[in-house]
This record gives C-alpha cells, structure tokens and sequence, in this order.
C-alpha cells in the first residue's frame, strides 16, 4: 500500500509540471460516521448485544485534463477507528478507488477506459455505493455518445484474477467475469426516459474432493430494463422505474424475475426565498421473489451492482450486501416527506411497510397449513441534514424496525429481540461536491 501512495504521489507531481495549457485538479473528501448497530443488516438476537463504532474514509482526488484528454485518479483510506495500533510500519486500508482515462474521439464521441464509477439513473441498478465507505468501482472500457438531452452509452469488460500463464478458475467473489452494458438516456419536454441492457456472465466451477477443478463455464443473467420514466407537471411529479432479469443463475437455473416501482412527488413551496420546502413521495417498489419450498425455477431479481442503501428502508435488511438475496422477495409500500426549514437545513420522516412477494411456508412443518403470514413489519425513518458552509455539512438519522414471526423465520432469528434499531452521526467534508448528503432518497 505504500508502494501504492508513493506511485499515487509521483504521478501527481510528474503531471503537474507538464504542458501549462493543460489543468491540473487535486481536491478530496473526508468522512468520519458514528454508528449504533441493533438490528442494521440483520436482526439481532436477545443474547446479542448491540455494536457502536466509528467508521471513515479519506479519498485523494486528482484530475489531469487537456483539450481532448482527461487523466482521473482517486486513492482512498477506508478504516474504522481503532483497528490498526498507534506505532505501524503499514496496514491494509489504503487502496485504488478510482483510475481512468477519457479520450475524446469527437464533439459528441468519447471514450472512457479504467477502474470507474458506474453511476446511472436513481442508482437502483447501478451505482456507486457512495453510503458504504469503501464506495463500488468497474474495471470497464466506455463509450459514450452524447448530444443535447440524448446520452447513448455502451461498453464492457473482462476480467481475470492474476496475470497467469495458463488458464485458472477465477474465483473472486461477487464479481463477473464478463459484462456488457448499453443506455439510452433523452428528454421530451416534460418526459424523462432511459432504457438499459446488462448482461452478466458469472463463472461456475465444479472440484473434486481434492480440489481439482473437473470443470468450469459461464452462465449469463441478463437485465433489460426502464431505469428512469418521469412525468413533471409543475410541482408534481409521476416516476416509475422497471426492470426484468432472465438467464440462467449461477446455479444453471432458469431465470424470470422483475423489479418495479411507481410513486408520486409533490412540492410544497412555501418561502422560496428562505428555501421553505415541504416535499412529498407516495409508493410502492416490487421485487419478485420464489417461494421458499421452490428449487427447480429462480424468481428472484437481484438489483446487483445499485446503491441499495437508498431504498427499502435506511437498516439495510433488503438486497444491501447480500441480505435478502435469492429470497421470497419483496413488497415495499412507503411514505416519505421532507421539510426544508432553509436551504441549508432539513428534517425528513420516512414509513415503510415491507411484505413478502412470494409464498413463504414452514418447512419443517410439512401439509396445507404451513404457509406464513407474507407481512415482514414496518420500519421508521428519521433523518437530519444540515450544511454548515460549502466544504462541511453534518448528517443523522434514527431507524426503528418493527419486526413479524414471519421475518424473523426468513432469517432464521428464532429469539428477536423486541427492539431493533439504529442510529449515526456523519460528519461530511466534501469542498468541491455538489451533493453535500449521502444515502438519503426522497
């Protein structure tokens, strides 16, 4: 890692005496968020005790542009306070977040190529986890064609887990082996529009006892999907989003699954001025899923590579890191409203009343009458915003989780203690960042 920020260090340096006409750009972001842990993620038990910590993360950014050029580098530090003693010769928290190139083929044509950030739409399906600390970045080659309202872009990548000299498993986890992506992105007056195509190979191995591997293959679940349709009409707003998977999972077995979501937004002025703002958002997202005494056929859809924090509730107990995944899916019925006291200072309350979307049975308890209530609970949301000048802002928030016997047996939790909840406190200093808030959806 030293070797990393020593090379980091040099680039900077060698780029920065280069041609005057060109600019050179160095800025950074810090954050340092407290949490309270009982029941974030996973609902916790009553011989469990809860968990509180202090988490950060420092990132380095470096942009090197010319006429038709553009070098980009971000280097980051992600650790929880207290993991690596005082007196250290090196640790393993400093690493490469971002490193890429643009090439600028025409006006309207360009080319991106490196480590990067896939950042598109609500960032349902792809996102760049700005929430967790360690942030999600692509080895992936663009293009990207862009003219007025209209955006087209499309690309790849392959990747391999060393440079060996004969073939090898690749064997990295939650990581495709092939990928390709196209988007369309345009604008019609009052109408928002974007459609996508992924497709993810995954590689599946089969060892023997020894290990050896006897053989291996990819298998490809393929997304289309309508991430962005919206409908503005004064200080309303319809948006609905959709997605379908198909393929095969990893497991060989045939896909079928969607994600969608409806919801209405409505604006309140009541000072301008002052930036009084209430703001409003009924709706209902749906994840399919496949019943849990079903194995032949796979319903469930993964949202895969999105910021998944924002939606579902800020506890994280659907589709963020695994949780929830190849599951009975889920129903998300939810209210949210914001009051903007000024333009710099907000209060927002968010209710979520979650639901099974699939069967869910008792399985160790065969017959007719083993099916489960579908309801999982209710989960509350508050959330604080203030900016204290253009380089520093403060955010908080507190979670409540009102569990059911049902989500409970879903994640195998036979003694749920009675309260789950959650809490932070993050301090963002983000000089040059126009978002001056992370992980709040509205």
């Amino acid at each position: 890692m030293k070797k990393l920020l020593i090379l980091g260090w040099g680039i900077l340096f060698f780029l920065s005496y280069q041609d005057l006409s060109a600019q050179f750009k160095i800025d950074g972001q810090i954050l340092q968020r407290s949490e309270f842990r009982n029941g974030f993620g996973r609902l916790i038990s009553e011989d469990q005790k809860p968990f509180a910590f202090i988490g950060h993360r420092a990132r380095l950014q470096a942009a090197y542009e010319m006429e038709n050029f553009t070098f980009y580098m971000s280097i980051q530090d992600v650790r929880v306070w207290g993991n690596t003693p005082q007196v250290k010769a090196s640790d393993n928290f400093l690493s490469l977040h971002e490193a890429w190139a643009i090439a600028k083929i025409s006006d309207t044509w360009k080319v991106k190529l490196g480590r990067q950030e896939l950042n598109y739409d609500n960032f349902r399906f792809l996102g760049n986890l700005d929430w967790a600390l360690q942030g999600r970045a692509h080895d992936f080659a663009l293009v990207m064609h862009e003219k007025d309202n209209m955006k087209f872009h499309f690309g790849g990548a392959y990747n391999q887990a060393a440079q060996a000299l004969v073939d090898q498993p690749f064997l990295i986890p939650n990581q495709y082996k092939i990928a390709q992506m196209a988007r369309y992105e345009n604008k019609w007056g009052k109408v928002q529009f974007s459609a996508l195509f992924w497709n993810d190979g995954r590689e599946w191995q089969n060892f023997d006892t020894n290990g050896t591997l006897l053989e291996k293959g990819i298998r490809y679940r393929s997304t289309l999907g309508v991430p962005t349709l919206k409908y503005n009409s004064g200080n309303s707003q319809l948006s609905a989003f959709y997605y379908h998977q198909f393929g095969k999972d990893i497991a060989g077995r045939s896909l079928n699954a969607y994600n969608f979501s409806l919801a209405y937004n409505h604006t309140f002025p009541i000072n301008l001025e002052q930036g009084k703002v209430w703001t409003i958002s009924i709706g209902t997202e749906h994840i399919s899923g496949t019943a849990n005494n079903e194995t032949e056929t796979n319903n469930s859809y993964n949202p895969l590579y999105g910021t998944n924090h924002l939606f579902n509730g800020y506890m994280d107990l659907f589709f963020v890191g695994g949780t929830h995944e190849e599951n009975v899916g889920l129903e998300d019925y939810f209210i949210r409203s914001r009051y903007a006291f000024s333009k710099k200072f907000f209060l927002q309350g968010d209710i979520h009343t979650f639901f099974a979307q699939n069967k869910i049975f008792r399985l160790e308890e065969p017959g007719s009458s083993n099916q489960l209530d579908p309801y999982f609970g209710t989960q509350l949301d508050f959330s604080l915003g203030y900016i204290v000048n253009e380089a520093f802002s403060i955010q908080s928030g507190y979670s409540q989780f009102f569990n059911t016997d049902s989500f409970a047996y879903i994640q195998n939790n036979s003694n749920p203690k009675g309260i789950q909840n959650w809490a932070y406190l993050m301090l963002i200093f983000r000089p040059t960042m126009k978002n001056k808030f992370i992980g709040i959806l509205l």
